[in-house]
């Protein structure tokens, strides 16, 4: 398996024919295919033949290492221990994790390292993943820090990590005490509770799920749902389509069915009619939506129409509603966390109000743009909220927060792990994860010593109680803030890019620390979330956790075929707005439609670097062809015979740079354009960068060559050369799937019109038309398209307005050394 350590084997069932049957590795010594089937079939111990309702069997395909449940050892008897002096339930030594990428690996290090530092053994509690082939090929880092793994159907995650069924079966296979979501997929669908629940009667053990009952989380975790009890609490919320709605929990803990229909919108008239009524601007929202899915603005009828089915498509199934936009709003959270037993705790809470397409770049705490008397009043009201409801584990209630006015609006509340819970972690010293699985042991939150230390009580004193209602928090003097490390093209737009990734260097400092869902020869797939990595950075201020960051990032180096966001994080964190905190939730998306931000780099450096990176491939790659002639017997000069001298052309911003390139040196050219000659040379990295020195000046390129064109790492920043342009083809940059064609064959579109609509990396996302003409598909709704691939071609309307690639003339200019 790739990623995997050495101890590590992967073994193939010669049964395992069902595309629907998951097989596991194992960290341990692993038995023969023919006997891990023996075992199996004979045993029953390492396969769960599901009931009659023909779900595919479960096969296990390797081991004879006895389930992590049975250890006797001195950590577990300290484990049973713990959970006892501490009021506990149950005790879970082993966990299903439903869920990949960041979410998972979070997981395993926040209670790996609880476990360490409490029991002396960071294994005490066993970790299961769920694994697909793209996360497997991809070197997935969560994969290899796991105990044991399940191979599951790739593709989208209705196949794997959002299947409830699937995941229930896992569960009761691999003979877990307890299945935890993480964020995203399954996180927030009550059915895997109820399910796992239903599982546990048939049983007779029980499988925990970590995270709130299922008509807590039924009712909450739906932004319908949450907005009417809080509407019905006296909480202010924003005008929206059932602003005149009121709802009371009946007996089984639900909003009544006839007062939630009422509240949801059930198509494109009626969301055109409610928006009539309340004004716009409005926001479309699928009520399951989360992560920037499922969420557009409108400012008029005919983008409310436009956004309507791309909301409805992009979270399929999930009721669907419509709010007036909060202008100038800030984004504040609170991080809330539950038991059973009646308690709930407000934990501090972040400011997340820089956001592009209301997915969340930076993330901090505390919220120093709400004054401390108004968030202490933001935080009571979820924890009143919460208690009134029975909430238990770890979740967030979100606010939209107005600075000039004070007043904050209820949004809703995710009843699951966010994933910038590590601010509050910094802030607070309290695990979030591990005080989540305390939490789902039964323990209360008063005997958590991580919380006892958050109010300044002695962790280990049992005996001495603790009043959450009156306990103030230990006041804590530091700041931080976190960046999102996204797979992302912030040149376009923060389009989602997928591929693979050769290394990321990053070291951790005292003040900034970071984590990555991939490491070096690994990669981001289609079907993965775009981001793979999280950075956060404290201070005593703001402005100090502020610099550490920017001086983390401008260290961090990320290479490979994906692109990525630091460079723009950098600008970001640099502009006065950021640095006097007084952007809102629209800020970036203003900056990136006016492309206020952006490294320039001189064009003829960016050009000279380019074309000095093709000719030296060039003549390696003549050098290995005669040699490998050579190796044939065959002495032929043929292969070299236009690698001393030969013309090179190369495309930048519109303009052809043609080049006569003389090789003077194995390592060195004569580049000259328009009777001025530069002298480069050329040293080979072991890294595979290329140092390149010409007039005094060294630089050093990462470069690739992709389907649309030369992309380079000059220096740091990337660029992109595109090959040349044909105006009548309209070619995708992404890579993923065809959602649908906006306009049908013969159909006429303008300049920078969506033509169609492609889903990458979970999000669906329109592109536009590079110019004016009529519109013939070449390819069907739900082809799976790769990066450059013609989408449709374009007879154009007037072939004479096309802009033209012009020639180079003029001096070719240099910046001196």
């Amino acid at each position: 398996v790739a990623g995997a350590s050495a101890a590590t084997t992967r073994l193939f069932s010669p049964t395992a024919a069902s595309a629907f049957a998951p097989s596991v590795g194992r960290r341990s010594r692993p038995a023969s295919p023919a006997k891990a089937a023996t075992m199996s079939a004979a045993s029953g111990t390492l396969g769960y033949a599901a009931p009659a309702d023909k779900r595919a069997r479960i096969l296990a395909t390797a081991t004879d290492l006895p389930p992590a449940t049975t250890s006797r050892g001195a950590a577990d008897d300290k484990l049973v221990q713990y959970v006892s002096d501490r009021g506990g339930k149950r005790v879970i030594r082993k966990v299903l994790i439903a869920n990949n990428g960041m979410a998972s690996l979070k997981t395993i290090m926040s209670i790996r390292q609880w476990a360490y530092m409490e029991f002396g053994d960071e294994r005490v509690i066993q970790f299961v993943v769920m694994a697909t082939p793209e996360d497997l090929a991809a070197n997935a880092e969560f994969i290899r820090r796991a105990d044991d793994f399940v191979e599951v159907p790739g593709g989208s995650n209705a196949n794997n990590y959002a299947n409830v069924q699937l995941i229930a079966d896992i569960a009761v296979a691999q003979k877990v005490d307890a299945v935890m979501v993480g964020w995203g997929h399954a996180s927030e669908n009550p059915k895997l509770p109820d399910m796992l629940t239903a599982l546990s009667e048939q049983l007779g053990r029980e499988i925990t799920f970590v995270g709130p009952t299922s008509p807590v989380m039924r009712v909450l975790g739906d932004k319908i749902g949450s907005t009417l009890l809080a509407q019905a609490a006296k909480v202010s919320t924003m005008p929206w389509n059932g602003d005149d709605l009121e709802a009371t929990l009946n007996d089984e803990g639900e909003i009544p069915a006839d007062v939630f229909d009422k509240a949801c919108i059930h198509s494109e008239q009626e969301a055109v009619e409610s928006a009539n009524r309340i004004g716009y601007p409005v926001m479309l929202k699928a009520s399951e939506g989360g992560g920037g899915k499922g969420i557009r603005k409108a400012a008029n009828e005919d983008e409310l129409r436009a956004a309507y089915p791309q909301v409805v498509n992009e979270v399929p199934g999930s009721p669907v509603f419509l709010m007036k936009l909060c202008a100038q709003a800030r984004h504040l959270e609170v991080q809330i966390i539950g038991d059973e037993h009646g308690n709930a705790i407000a934990l501090s809470g972040r400011d997340c109000s820089t956001q592009r397409r209301h997915q969340k770049i930076f993330e901090e705490g505390p919220p120093t743009i709400a004054p401390p008397e108004v968030f202490r009043e933001m935080e009571n009201a979820a924890v009143r909220l919460c208690k009134e409801i029975g909430y238990r584990s770890a979740g967030t209630v979100e606010y939209l927060y107005n600075a000039k006015s004070k007043e904050y609006y209820f949004l809703e509340l995710n009843p699951r792990l966010q994933v910038e819970h590590p601010v509050t972690e910094g802030l607070t010293g309290v695990s979030l994860p591990a005080t989540q699985l305390q939490v789902a042991m039964g323990i209360p939150l008063d005997q958590v010593p991580q919380v006892r230390s958050y109010y300044g009580a002695d962790p280990y004193d049992t005996a001495a109680k603790l009043d959450l209602n009156v306990a103030e928090p230990v006041p804590f003097r530091r700041h931080v803030i976190a960046a999102r490390i996204t797979a992302e093209n912030p040149d376009e737009g923060f389009k989602p890019t997928s591929g693979r990734i050769d290394r990321i260097n990053f070291q951790s400092t005292g003040n900034v620390w970071g984590y990555f869902s991939v490491t070096a020869n690994g990669g981001v797939h289609e079907y993965a979330d775009s981001q793979f990595g999280h950075l956060f950075a404290s201070g005593p201020t703001r402005e100090s956790a502020r610099k550490a960051l920017v001086l983390a990032l401008k260290e961090l180096f990320i290479h490979g075929e994906i692109r990525t966001t630091v460079e723009y994080l950098i600008q970001l964190l640099e502009t006065e707005a950021f640095k006097e905190n007084t952007l809102d939730t629209a800020w970036l998306d203003g900056l990136i439609a006016s492309r206020a931000l952006g490294i320039k780099m001189n064009p003829q450096d960016v050009v000279l670097c380019a074309s000095v990176v093709r000719a030296f491939r060039r003549a390696r790659e003549a050098e290995k062809g005669f040699l490998s002639a050579l190796d044939k017997g065959q002495l032929s000069t043929a292969p070299l015979a236009d690698v001393g001298a030969f013309q090179l052309e190369t495309t930048h911003e519109n303009v052809k740079y043609n080049f006569d390139v003389v090789r003077t040196a194995p390592d060195a050219f004569r580049m000259t354009i328009n009777g001025q000659s530069s002298d480069a040379k050329v040293r080979e990295m072991a890294d595979g960068s290329l140092l390149i020195m010409y007039n005094g000046v060294t630089h050093q390129v990462f470069a690739t060559e992709e389907p649309l064109g030369l992309r380079m790492v000059l220096d740091g920043v990337t660029v992109l050369l595109p090959k040349a342009y044909d105006p009548s083809e309209l070619r995708t940059d992404v890579t993923g799937k065809v959602v649908r064609y906006l306009v049908q064959e013969g159909g006429k579109v303008s300049r920078g019109q969506p033509y169609v609509e492609v889903e990458a990396m979970k999000m669906i996302m329109p592109l536009k038309a590079t110019e004016a003409g009529t519109v013939t598909p070449t390819k069907s709704s739900g082809s799976i398209i790769q990066q450059g691939d013609l989408l449709a071609t374009l007879e154009l309307d007037d072939p004479s307005k096309v802009q033209r690639i012009l020639p180079f003339e003029g001096d070719f200019t240099l910046p001196a050394g």
